[in-house]
């Protein structure tokens, strides 16, 4: 069956499975939200298991459960490994929603609701593709899902978990369905982000107040200090200029460079829109 006319006859099924998900207050910041966690865990086993994996599990992690999928079509075959998340932010500030976040309404064309886009919505797409594929018999690599309940709170318990399940996470290449588009007449292809790095900085000065009239200029201002260091962090090009901090980061091929160029023109666009 093509693909818009596959879509068009599920839309129903399709909208109201995406908003039994939206629908669960999944807020991985919020400690009493620890029901929903396993709750909105549980609802994606069942809906994986309905697109058509071979295995569902709700598995235990040092935080909050973590769903894997998986089916094999040929043992041989290359392995596809699809990332997402279904924890959500918290929705405040309340007042400013039109609509009760948790309860997704549709208003001009897009739907609103807390999860609607990250990622519930996101990683609902590549599920719904996966369906599509195995019901008509046109998936031809195996495929296995892992869904995490803590990205936006840092993912503090997805490292020991893939390390504890490297086997049953092997795979050839990972689809990330956590990503974003330049536009949206622009498709984007994200091949890496940017990651994140903590570090505390300790400016000690004098042990007493100091009058500015008899040693100004004379001792360092702890604040002025603290500034200069901040301000020297990056260089004008951009880059951290913390000794070693590229050390092990991979340079980009030139060949990715290459396929980002036809691009490159709608960069001030591309700004602009942010800015506005």
């Amino acid at each position: 069956m093509e693909i818009k006319k596959y879509i068009t006859e599920n839309e129903p099924k399709m909208l109201e499975d995406l908003f039994s998900l939206i629908r669960i207050p999944s807020i991985s910041a919020k400690p009493e939200h620890h029901d929903d966690m396993l709750a909105c865990a549980e609802r994606w086993a069942q809906l994986l298991l309905e697109a058509g994996v071979d295995e569902a599990l709700v598995m235990p992690s040092k935080g909050n459960p973590i769903v894997f999928g998986q089916k094999i079509v040929d043992p041989g075959a290359k392995t596809v490994l699809v990332y997402a998340h279904y924890d959500v932010m918290p929705a405040e500030p309340l007042e400013l929603w039109k609509s009760e976040p948790f309860e997704p309404e549709i208003r001009d064309g897009h739907i609103w609701a807390r999860g609607a886009d990250d990622d519930k919505g996101q990683s609902f797409i590549q599920v719904k593709a996966f369906e599509y594929l195995v019901r008509n018999e046109l998936l031809q690599t195996n495929v296995k899902f892992i869904f995490e309940g803590e990205e936006e709170i840092g993912s503090p318990s997805l490292e020991s978990f893939c390390q504890e399940h490297k086997e049953l996470l092997k795979a050839d290449i990972i689809l990330v369905s956590d990503t974003s588009m330049l536009g949206a007449d622009l498709p984007s292809l994200t091949t890496g982000l940017r990651g994140l790095a903590y570090w505390e900085i300790e400016v000690t000065g004098p042990n007493r107040d100091l009058h500015s009239g008899h040693f100004g200029g004379a001792v360092a201002n702890p604040i002025n200090v603290l500034c200069q260091i901040i301000s020297q962090v990056t260089d004008a090009e951009g880059r951290i200029t913390v000794p070693g901090f590229y050390d092990d980061v991979e340079e980009v091929p030139q060949a990715e460079r290459d396929m980002t160029s036809p691009h490159s023109f709608r960069r001030r666009e591309i700004q602009k829109r942010l800015s506005m």
